[in-house]
């Protein structure tokens, strides 16, 4: 096995692609959660609650594991850092979707590869665009555009810009996380440290934020949005989240983040098996993009000459 030394990117191999799509399928399946959790608990303290419980069973975890997260490693200052960024990004998207339609909100929000790409340029050797990236990041944008044609052509009511800008700094806010966690020392700590830094400094922002909106409190009487909301707790904020930080420690994050562009298409299929939603010929075209985009971006080296 080929030792890694940091700042070595290993390239993504075919094990490596299946977990990120599995990562990608199940945060598409988290938006359906999302909208069945909504019917018990408001947004913004959802999305507080749920930081709160990942973030406890992370300790647990990292306990049982003998992986220490509060030890001095020099990693605080940007763990606080990260975190912050972490609990906007997520006050930004709640409060954005609030003002504008889920596939405006959706599509600003998968904007977050674009910012990886240009960032992983300018800060990470090794990781530089190249014009096959760029043409893949386009077609993969093009086939997410493509799939959400339709949301986009037929909203229901009027669009709010400020919802728009919202929503497109939460995806700058991804992307940003996903740098700072290759070029800070945060890449030299586990990949259990790097969650729990953004578990914890997020869960009481986003907890404040939903009180500051008056959004009210929970509801625990249908176990439909609590069976929904321990998915994205357990399985998402948890269990995904770790993984995506450790393969994020050893591969591109401009050509990991290009896969995210298939969490919304996940997340239309989702929507079709679990809540009835129509599927259209849009959805194939936009797969066939989207894995065009992908190909060329993750294309090896030798390939592009």
């Amino acid at each position: 096995m080929q030792k890694q030394t940091p700042g070595y990117l290993m390239p993504i191999n075919g094990w490596a692609a299946a977990i990120i799509i599995a990562c990608c399928a199940c945060w598409g399946v988290n938006q359906v959660a999302i909208k069945v959790a909504n019917a018990g608990i408001p947004p913004m303290l959802q999305a507080g609650l749920r930081s709160l419980c990942s973030g406890l069973l992370l300790m647990i975890w990292a306990w049982a594991r003998g992986i220490p997260l509060f030890n001095r490693d020099g990693t605080l200052a940007a763990g606080i850092a990260i975190g912050v960024v972490f609990g906007v990004e997520f006050v930004l998207l709640y409060q954005g979707l609030a003002w504008t339609t889920a596939s405006r909100g959706v599509l600003f929000l998968y904007s977050m590869p674009f910012f990886v790409a240009v960032g992983a340029h300018l800060l990470i050797p090794g990781d530089r665009l190249t014009r096959p990236k760029v043409i893949g990041l386009l077609a993969a944008f093009c086939g997410l555009a493509v799939a959400l044609g339709d949301g986009l052509l037929t909203s229901g009511g009027s669009l709010s810009f400020l919802g728009d800008v919202m929503c497109l700094l939460a995806g700058a806010g991804w992307g940003a996380t996903t740098l700072m966690i290759r070029t800070t020392a945060i890449r030299f700590a586990s990949a259990e440290k790097a969650l729990f830094y953004q578990l914890a400094v997020s869960a009481p922002l986003l907890i404040a934020a939903s009180f500051i909106a008056g959004e009210g409190t929970p509801s625990f009487s249908d176990p439909i949005p609590l069976l929904a909301f321990a998915y994205t707790a357990i399985l998402v904020a948890f269990i995904s989240y770790v993984t995506w930080l450790w393969l994020l420690t050893r591969h591109s994050p401009s050509a990991m983040s290009t896969f995210t562009f298939l969490t919304p298409i996940f997340g239309a299929l989702a929507g079709h098996l679990i809540l009835n939603e129509p599927l259209t010929f849009r959805l194939a075209i936009a797969l066939a993009l989207v894995a065009f985009g992908i190909y060329l971006v993750n294309r090896p080296a030798s390939a592009r000459a």
